[in-house]
C-alpha cells in the first residue's frame, strides 16, 4: 500500500450502493460485522493473523477526497446529497482484533467492526483484501518455517509475487512468521527487515570464466560474500569457490557461503557439502533455492540434507498450494439486535464476540471457546483487543519485531498435530453455552417472521 495514496475508492460497487440505499433509508444504527474464515485449505492447521496494521492505517485515514467524489458523480448513480455526506464521512467506530503474529482457527473471529452502519459497510472490501493475503502468506510461511527444522529462511519472492503491494506483504507477513531476512530492498527500507541476497546466474555469464565472476564478487563483497555455483556444472562451481575461498583465506577474510539454485538440490547438496568439507572449508554454508516450499524443506529435513539456509520465493509469495480462503466478513449486530446468516454452508454466529485460549500444565495450547464478547471463560486468555475506539488508535501497537516474536511463541506451544506439513490435526474449537443459546433463538425467530 503507498503510503500517502486514498484508497478509499478501493471498495467494490455494491459497499457503495448499499451505503446510497442506507442512506436514503436513514439508517444509521451502529452495526458490528465479523470477519473469519469458514474452512481449512489442505494441509492447514492454523492460521497466522498478519495485515491489521494496513488495516488500521487505512481505517485512521478514510476519507472522501475530491477527486474521489469528483468520480463518482460521473457514475450518475448517486444524489448529490449522499455525495455531500460522503465528503465527511470519517471512521468513528471501535475495532477488535486478534494482534498480528498470533494463530487462530476456522469459525474464530480475526476481526470485528462496530461503527455507523455506512462506515461499516464501506470498509468491508479493503479489510478482507489486506488480512486475507496477508494471514495466507503468513501460514504458508509459518509452515515453511516448522519445515525447516532451526534453518534460516530468506524472502525470495519478489519478482513472482502479484503486484507490488504484494511482493511489499509478503516481505512482511514472511518475517512475522519467521523469516530471517528479505531481498526486496523496499520493504527492508519501509518495514526494517534484513536484507539478504546473493547473485545472479547473469552475473557469472557476463564473465568469460565462471572463477572471475567469483574473484570480482568476493573482491566487491569480502565479508559477506555467497557465490552461486550451479549456473554451468555445480561442482566443478564448488570446486572453483574452493580455489576462492582459500584465495580470500589467505588475506585473512573468509567466504560465507555458496547457492544451488537448480538440479537435484538433495544429491547436489550432499556432494558440495563433501567438496567443501574434503578442502577444510566446513564453516562454509550451502543455502538452497530454487521453486521451494515446505514440502520440500520437510523432505530435506527428514532427510538430513546439509542446507544451513534457503532462499523460498514463489511458491510461498503466492502461497501457491493454497491461494485463497473463504474470508468472510458478516453482520453480526444491528441497532443493538444480533442478526446471522442462515444460508445454506454460510450459517454464521451472532453476536460481539471474544475467543478465549486454553493452555495445559505444560503451557502447550489446549483448546479455544467461541464466546459472547462479555462472557467470561475460566483459566483461559481472551484473544481480542481492542486497536480502535471512537476511530482512534487504543494504546500502543506491537511493532514487526514483537508481532514476529509473538508468532515464534504462540507456534512453539500449538502441538506438532496441528503443524503437521500434510493431514495435520483440527485444533479443538468450541462455541460456548451463551452463543449456542443466542444463535438457537435469532434463528428460530427469524424462520418464524420469514
Amino acid at each position: 500500500m503507498a503510503t500517502g495514496e486514498n484508497f478509499t475508492l478501493l471498495t467494490d460497487l455494491y459497499q457503495l450502493t448499499m451505503a446510497h440505499s442506507y442512506f436514503r433509508e436513514g439508517k444509521s444504527e451502529l452495526a458490528t460485522f465479523s470477519l473469519f474464515i469458514r474452512s481449512y485449505p489442505p494441509n492447514r492447521g492454523f492460521f497466522v493473523a498478519a495485515g491489521l496494521r494496513d488495516v488500521i492505517d487505512f481505517l485512521e485515514a478514510l476519507s472522501f477526497d475530491a477527486a474521489a467524489l469528483d468520480y463518482l458523480k460521473l457514475l450518475n448513480l448517486f444524489t448529490d446529497d449522499f455525495l455531500h455526506f460522503l465528503s465527511g464521512l470519517r471512521f468513528t467506530g471501535d475495532v477488535w482484533a486478534l494482534p498480528e503474529g498470533r494463530i487462530f482457527f476456522p469459525d474464530e473471529p480475526v476481526l470485528e467492526v462496530t461503527a455507523p452502519i455506512i462506515e461499516a459497510q464501506l470498509v468491508e472490501t479493503f479489510i478482507i483484501n489486506q488480512i486475507n493475503l496477508q494471514s495466507l502468506i503468513a501460514t504458508k510461511a509459518a509452515r515453511c518455517v516448522h519445515a525447516a527444522a532451526g534453518r534460516s529462511l530468506v524472502d525470495f519472492a519478489l519478482r513472482r509475487t502479484q503486484g507490488t503491494d504484494a511482493g511489499m506483504k509478503v516481505a512482511r507477513a514472511s518475517y512475522i512468521a519467521g523469516f530471517a531476512a528479505t531481498s526486496n530492498v523496499r520493504a527492508g527500507e519501509r518495514y526494517g527487515i534484513p536484507l539478504a541476497g546473493t547473485m545472479a546466474h547473469s552475473f557469472v555469464t557476463s564473465f568469460e570464466r565462471e572463477i572471475d565472476a567469483f574473484r570480482a564478487y568476493v573482491a566487491s563483497f569480502p565479508n559477506n560474500a555467497i557465490l552461486l555455483i550451479d549456473t554451468f556444472d555445480t561442482l566443478h562451481g564448488a570446486r572453483l569457490a574452493v580455489e576462492v575461498a582459500k584465495e580470500m583465506a589467505a588475506r585473512g577474510q573468509r567466504l560465507q557461503g555458496v547457492r544451488i539454485d537448480s538440479g537435484d538440490l538433495e544429491q547436489l547438496a550432499i556432494a558440495v557439502r563433501r567438496v567443501f568439507d574434503d578442502a577444510g572449508l566446513k564453516e562454509v554454508k550451502i543455502i538452497g533455492s530454487g521453486g521451494l516450499d515446505e514440502y520440500d524443506l520437510a523432505r530435506f529435513t527428514d532427510a538430513k540434507i546439509p542446507y544451513d539456509s534457503y532462499g523460498v520465493g514463489t511458491k510461498m509469495g503466492v502461497s501457491a498450494d493454497a491461494p485463497w480462503s473463504d474470508m468472510a466478513y458478516k453482520i453480526v449486530e444491528f441497532g443493538g439486535r444480533s442478526v446471522l446468516k442462515l444460508s445454506t454452508g454460510k450459517e454464521s454466529w451472532p453476536g460481539k464476540k471474544q475467543v478465549f485460549r486454553g493452555h495445559d500444565d505444560q503451557g502447550q495450547l489446549s483448546g479455544d471457546v467461541v464466546a459472547l464478547r462479555g462472557e467470561q471463560i475460566a483459566r483461559a486468555e481472551p484473544l481480542l483487543t481492542p486497536v480502535l475506539q471512537a476511530g482512534k488508535i487504543a494504546g500502543g501497537l506491537p511493532t514487526l519485531v514483537e508481532s514476529k516474536s509473538v508468532c515464534r511463541d504462540e507456534l512453539d506451544r500449538l502441538p506438532e498435530i496441528y503443524q503437521a506439513i500434510v493431514n495435520p490435526a483440527h485444533y479443538p474449537v468450541q462455541f460456548s453455552a451463551g452463543l449456542k443459546n443466542l444463535r438457537d433463538s435469532i434463528r428460530k425467530r427469524a424462520l418464524q417472521t420469514q
